[in-house]
């Protein structure tokens, strides 16, 4: 008899739909499991239920990261043989990767499902992302913390590595990672780590006329700079000096904030503009996802006050997250 922890947190796949508006319902939690009882008659799991909060995932803050980390914890994890986490599609990413950095250790495997769709809903692929961890945890022996999601237009679920995991494209219900899984994680922190994000790292999206000047660096511990796909962003002059990254570094290091920037591919050659933000002082996170990067800060800049920690921290693979 295969034990199973579930932890229902909300989302979609934990919502109902009343009056054209979607929201989280405690009874359609436990929907999951009946829905799954009825369909594939397995007799040999033993589930058990936590409820530590429900809420749709666009409305999660790093706080809620702790919460759940300590119900898994109080919960103790050993005892099972999987756990799976429902959760919401919209921030899907960044906790796989909060639960991906924080458990690289643990022997058990942890898995995030979500459904694009209430379970109401015959078109949902929520059973299916279920299902198919529940298969996994009864028939493969993995250590580390996954996401299996079937996109809807396909007809098989892809387990990916949480903190590969990169957020759903824009007007799309489909999920990518970075290349193929690794089941088991390359390296063990030799730090015990404490369930604590900061939320205090500022992310910058780049776009055309980005102006720097609207940002303020007070309660900031640093600033993590998004890139455009090719690893770079705007460093002309041309335009003033407050549409150029490289005078907002200059500020930064001013201020005593770090800036890092990522997402971006190591290679042999590398743009004009993404060689000037490194040599005045801005720090590269090369290969890995804007999402695991985001998160990973956050667990780092929560977990320690001196930066060399942080910047020998965000060097370490941790749960297979380089690329």
């Amino acid at each position: 008899m295969k034990k199973i922890l579930v932890v229902f947190t909300g989302g979609t796949i934990g919502s109902s739909v009343n009056n054209g508006a979607i929201d989280t319902d405690k009874k359609i939690a436990f929907l999951l499991i009946e829905q799954f009882k009825q369909g594939f008659q397995q007799t040999n799991v033993n589930f058990t239920t936590i409820q530590p909060y429900q809420i749709l995932s666009e409305n999660l803050s790093p706080r809620i990261w702790t919460d759940l980390i300590d119900a898994i914890e109080n919960a103790n994890p050993t005892l099972y043989d999987g756990i799976i986490v429902t959760h919401g599609t919209d921030t899907l990413a960044y906790t796989a990767a909060a639960l991906g950095f924080y458990f690289h250790a643990l022997t058990v495997p942890i898995f995030l499902v979500s459904s694009h769709l209430p379970l109401s809903n015959p078109n949902t692929n929520g059973l299916d992302n279920f299902s198919f961890a529940i298969e996994k945890i009864l028939n493969d022996k993995l250590t580390g913390v996954f996401v299996p999601y079937r996109n809807p237009a396909e007809k098989t679920v892809t387990l990916h590595n949480a903190t590969r995991l990169t957020c759903s494209p824009q007007l799309s219900s489909d999920f990518f990672s970075i290349d193929d899984v690794n089941t088991v994680p390359k390296t063990v922190f030799n730090t015990p780590l404490k369930p604590i994000f900061s939320e205090r790292i500022l992310m910058i999206k780049p776009h055309p006329s980005l102006n720097y000047e609207h940002f303020n660096l007070e309660n900031v511990d640093a600033v993590l700079h998004d890139l455009y796909h090719s690893g770079t962003a705007c460093t002309t002059l041309q335009w003033g000096e407050n549409y150029s990254l490289l005078n907002f570094v200059a500020r930064c290091k001013k201020e005593n904030v770090s800036i890092y920037l990522a997402p971006a591919l190591k290679s042999i050659n590398a743009y004009q503009s993404t060689i000037e933000l490194t040599n005045v002082g801005a720090t590269m996170l090369w290969n890995m996802t804007i999402e695991a990067v985001f998160v990973k800060l956050s667990l780092g800049y929560g977990n320690f006050i001196d930066e060399t920690k942080v910047v020998s921290f965000m060097q370490k693979n941790l749960a297979d997250e380089y690329i």
